[in-house]
């Protein structure tokens, strides 16, 4: 990828749906339009200028769309993962990195991107969604899905990528990023997570629990109070456990919790998930382990401590004010380390990237280096 200057992009943005392709772009004049500005001196700067002309641009979810190819790639001697393509096969790549650990991707997945467009590429992260061995903890760390990514994309022969992740996608995203650089065109990052221990006590070991007594008793009542001093300890005793049926009624406990939690408004349907044996084994499993291995990463702050290899890649942080799984001082602490970084906060959202606000802004998101990409910038 060739270098560019850090960039920052701002944005005033119209509510109005447009649909838009890369054959014709038709400017129209609104009370309210969408701007890209670049610059080289991070936010606050007062020598931005317009990159191109002000531009009509799309906030809402585009329409569900089938892959139009999908297979299985062997990552080690034990894991293989499931991968699909959908969009425009000869456009611009993207991959979609999804949260958890353990999570998996789903069909909704691919409606942050304009199929006309983008190449969309998802995958499940070992051990989740299609990919096999289920639920599997073995030759499963940060590091090892770095490098799958990394062969995902030797795999589909594309020289770079835009990067896309939420939640724990987003610690992902930049743990990649990090590490390859120079494969990455561009990086979008919602419900920032860096797994330090501050982010994880608040949720596990109180903070969280203070707005969520109700959903909280639950979580901590399934484990004795001689165990309560740290609950990622005692429920990886359980999910680890020789018994599956321990497991299973550890993982829909562990997996309620988040669910109950993910939203500003609770949304039923999510809370459902945490009843699924099958995905809650798996999101409980992972997640689990790699708290409890904090990330697999060599010191507390590894990602914030590394930003300076990615400050030139240009990038939005999208981040709902009321987050009670991600909180925002981990938006906010990304964000004074890399200011070059536009973030965006959703006042009225939580941690769902299925939020109103929130799926709004990853679209205009990825509408903005779409633009970039089309006038040339990028």
């Amino acid at each position: 990828m060739t270098s560019i200057a850090p960039r920052t992009i701002t944005s005033i943005v119209s509510t109005r749906f447009v649909s838009l392709s890369p054959s014709s772009l038709s400017l129209k004049p609104l009370s309210e339009k969408y701007k890209l500005f670049g610059h080289s001196k991070g936010l606050g700067s007062t020598s931005a200028q317009p990159i191109k002309a002000v531009m009509e641009v799309n906030r809402n979810l585009y329409p569900q769309i089938e892959p139009y190819s999908s297979g299985f790639l062997k990552v080690s001697d034990i894991h293989t993962i499931y991968w699909e393509q959908s969009g425009k096969p000869d456009g611009h790549p993207v991959v979609f990195l999804h949260g958890g650990p353990g999570a998996g991707t789903s069909p909704g997945n691919r409606k942050f991107f304009d199929p006309t467009f983008y190449r969309i590429i998802l995958f499940d992260q070992r051990g989740a969604g299609k990919s096999t061995p289920h639920a599997c903890l073995e030759q499963n760390t940060t590091w090892d899905l770095v490098e799958d990514i990394e062969k995902l994309r030797k795999h589909l022969e594309i020289p770079e990528w835009q990067v896309f992740g939420g939640s724990w996608g987003s610690t992902l995203a930049l743990a990649y990023s990090q590490s390859h650089p120079d494969k990455v065109t561009g990086l979008i990052l919602r419900g920032i997570f860096m797994l330090r221990k501050k982010e994880l006590d608040w949720f596990y070991q109180g903070g969280a629990s203070a707005i969520y007594p109700d959903a909280w008793e639950m979580f901590r009542d399934f484990i004795p109070e001689d165990e309560r001093d740290d609950f990622i300890v005692a429920y990886h005793k359980r999910l680890t456990s020789p018994d599956i049926s321990v497991q299973v009624a550890a993982a829909k406990i562990w997996t309620k919790w988040e669910m109950m939690t993910a939203q500003l408004v609770q949304n039923k349907d999510n809370i459902l998930r945490g009843e699924d044996d099958k995905f809650s084994l798996a999101f409980a499993r992972i997640e689990n382990h790699y708290f409890l291995n904090k990330g697999f990463l060599s010191t507390d702050s590894y990602l914030l401590e590394n930003v300076d290899k990615i400050r030139h890649i240009k990038a939005v942080i999208v981040q709902g004010r009321y987050d009670v799984c991600c909180p925002m001082m981990s938006a906010w602490d990304l964000h004074k380390a890399w200011p070059e970084a536009e973030l965006k906060i959703i006042q009225d959202a939580g941690h769902s990237a299925n939020e109103v606000g929130t799926s709004a802004e990853l679209v205009a998101a990825n509408e903005k280096f779409k633009h970039l990409v089309l006038n040339g910038v990028a």
